[in-house]
C-alpha cells in the first residue's frame, strides 16, 4: 500500500475520509405512475417508514403526497425535510407550529 505524508493513502485526504461508507440507500418508487428512484440515508428510509406506520399509510401513498405538495424541486431533499419537520413537531421542537408547507396526508378513513 502506497502511503502519503500524513501516514495514508493518497486518495485520502483524512482519516474519516478513509473509513466513512456511504449510508445512502437507492430505491425506485411509482409515482403518478412514472418509476422513479429515491436516494435517501438509511435512517431517512426508517423514518419514513415509521411515518408510515403511524398513520396506518402505505409508504407508497406518503410518497405520493409528499410529491404533489412539495415546494423543492428534488424529492429526495423533499422528504428530508418532510421526516425532520414530522420529527420535530412530535418532540415538540417546531418553532412555527402553523406552517403549512408540509405535506398533509387525509387518514384511509377520508378516502
Amino acid at each position: 500500500m502506497v502511503v502519503g505524508s500524513a501516514g495514508l493513502p493518497p486518495a485520502c485526504k483524512t482519516p474519516a475520509g478513509c473509513s466513512m461508507k456511504s449510508a445512502i440507500a437507492k430505491r425506485s418508487v411509482v409515482l403518478r405512475g412514472h418509476k422513479t428512484s429515491v436516494s435517501l440515508e438509511k435512517e431517512f428510509w426508517e423514518g419514513l417508514r415509521e411515518i408510515a406506520e403511524v398513520k396506518n399509510a402505505a409508504l407508497s401513498s406518503l410518497l405520493q403526497q409528499i410529491d404533489t405538495d412539495r415546494r423543492y424541486a428534488n424529492l429526495s431533499s423533499a422528504i428530508r425535510i418532510f421526516v425532520f419537520e414530522y420529527f420535530r413537531r412530535r418532540a415538540g421542537n417546531d418553532p412555527t407550529p402553523g406552517r403549512h408547507d408540509s405535506p398533509r396526508l387525509a387518514s384511509p378513513s377520508a378516502d
